[in-house]
């Protein structure tokens, strides 16, 4: 993209974007056409998250775990809690906290010794727990929410596109806008509902006068899949055998790629479409192909690799596409939405909305056996469904066993979040 381009992506995001602030009142504002025909299919939305304070004493299984393998996690996510500015305010409503808070208390959590009761002493002294619950708006309150598993993805691709190796792992395309709608507006304004917080495009090419292109939605996975919409914008980095495990990698994020040679490669989540996402499960079941409470990530890998010739139809109604970046070889593990790596077991995907990054999590859960999974995590990911104040995606790991965790949990439980307290000015 040359510089007069770019200067006219800026151009045509502000203008964008104060199209739709400028447009009403800011709880009446909709999004443009194309991302209102998105939303339909993200379902209702959550009114709200209530953080109620308790006493450690209220959190299940408090004693039972065991913490301390968490702290290196922990320690993670609080290095990356120190590059914000101080006054940067993390979290809204009851758990709202300057950055400050956040520094001061993991100060305590990276000078903790190692040892269960050492991080469990720190986490009471210097956080206060709160139960997350969901209010839908009608007075009622849910304190539940669905919990569900993912995995780093493992198969097989190559350097080069040569024999069964012909599905392209795309890196961020060069032609590809992204904007953050919060940028353009009042730092105290909320992102009205309906609206994206981030606008993914690319400038119209249709119209050669400089002065009248526009900023549009990027292309579709079918545009990009079958079309080869942006084969000249982005470059290749892995070419795979099997177009069911690549989808299985735009799910899951994050994969390790096995290399003719022997060797092994791992790639990351490095930005998407801006597309909606829709589950490859749910579109089966409403195209009556897997039945209702049926569409677990084994049913559904078996059913898209047993017909192949119907796969990409169905793999296509997902629309988002996920683009990828290599990931250093000595990484401790998979890189998440915080910039930090996983830990299975340890880490957690959240809605971001509702739990801040790098916030220390207490499950209350079962796990795909029916075990109870009563155990400190930390908030390091996002993921395109989850989404609500009560919702979570428990990471495994990576391999067959991982897989086979993740593909069948799916589980109702609840959440408790550690908040730091409030710094006392002058301390």
């Amino acid at each position: 993209m040359t510089p007069n381009q770019r200067l006219l992506a800026v151009a045509a995001v502000s203008a964008l974007v104060g199209a739709i602030i400028g447009a009403g009142v800011m709880q009446r504002l909709q999004p443009p056409a194309e991302y209102r025909e998105q939303a339909k299919d993200q379902g209702p939305r959550e009114a709200g998250a209530i953080y109620t304070p308790v006493a450690v004493s209220a959190l299940p299984g408090w004693t039972q775990d065991a913490v301390g393998q968490a702290l290196p996690s922990l320690k993670r996510s609080c290095a990356a809690l120190r590059s914000l500015s101080g006054d940067t305010m993390i979290g809204n409503g009851a758990i709202a906290r300057p950055a400050a808070a956040w520094h001061a208390a993991c100060a305590q959590v990276e000078a903790t010794p190692d040892g269960d009761a050492n991080l469990r002493a720190t986490l009471e002294r210097e956080f206060t727990p709160y139960r997350v619950t969901s209010s839908t708006g009608t007075g009622r309150e849910m304190p539940k929410g669905l919990f569900t598993g993912y995995y780093e993805a493992e198969f097989n691709g190559s350097l080069q596109q040569t024999g069964n190796y012909q599905v392209p792992i795309y890196g961020p395309p060069r032609n590809m806008i992204v904007a953050n709608v919060k940028s353009f507006m009042a730092k105290s304004a909320p992102v009205p509902a309906g609206v994206p917080e981030v606008l993914v495009g690319r400038l119209d090419a249709e119209d050669a006068g400089l002065n009248q292109r526009r900023l549009r939605p990027y292309f579709t996975r079918e545009e990009i899949d079958r079309g080869r919409a942006i084969a000249e914008d982005a470059d290749v980095l892995l070419w795979a055998d099997d177009p069911v495990a690549v989808h299985i990698l735009h799910v899951q994020g994050s994969g390790r790629v096995n290399l003719p040679d022997g060797s092994q490669v791992r790639i990351g989540f490095a930005g998407h479409n801006g597309r909606s996402f829709r589950g490859i499960g749910s579109i089966l079941i409403e195209a009556g192909m897997l039945p209702a409470g049926g569409a677990s990530m084994i049913a559904v890998r078996d059913w898209l690799k047993q017909h192949p010739d119907q796969a990409a139809e169905f793999m296509n109604r997902n629309t988002r596409y996920i683009f990828f970046r290599r990931i250093p070889a000595d990484s401790e593990g998979p890189i998440g939405a915080q910039g930090v790596a996983l830990t299975p077991g340890r880490s957690l995907a959240v809605d971001q909305r509702y739990v801040p990054m790098g916030t220390p999590v207490w499950l209350d859960l079962k796990d795909p056996d029916n075990v109870d999974l009563q155990r400190l995590v930390v908030a390091q990911d996002v993921g395109g469904a989850i989404t609500g104040p009560v919702r979570g995606d428990y990471f495994w790991g990576h391999g067959e066993e991982a897989f086979q965790k993740a593909a069948r949990m799916k589980s109702q439980g609840a959440y408790f979040i550690f908040i730091p307290r409030p710094v006392t000015p002058g301390a």
